[in-house]
């Protein structure tokens, strides 16, 4: 029983990083800049906007965080629901945020 604990452990921490890696952010996201504002009113590039209802914020290990909790100016990557509101949020990693975007 002794050597089934370490192993466990070893096995936990290596599947940390590859869950980081399982990210994916749609390839039709748009690129932009998110503040929060107050309960689910925020800024898009400067400009108000909302929050979809049951919107997901993502940060860079893909947790969901509560838009509270979105620093701000976050260099984001989104998608709009149906109605122009935002259905879902990624705060884009340092890495991420280097790469160019294909949409501009």
């Amino acid at each position: 029983m002794s050597r089934a604990v370490p192993l466990a452990l070893a096995l936990a921490f290596a599947a940390a990083p590859l869950a980081a890696q399982l990210r994916s952010i749609p390839a039709d996201a748009k690129r932009g800049t998110l503040s929060h504002v107050r309960e689910m009113e925020v800024l898009l590039d400067g400009r108000p906007a909302r929050l979809a209802p049951g919107a997901q914020i993502r940060d860079g290990e893909n947790r969901i965080v509560l838009p509270m909790q979105l620093p701000p100016d976050s260099l984001v990557k989104y998608q709009l629901d149906g109605e122009g509101l935002l259905r879902r949020v990624w705060i884009l990693t340092p890495a991420e945020a280097a790469q160019p975007d294909p949409r501009r």
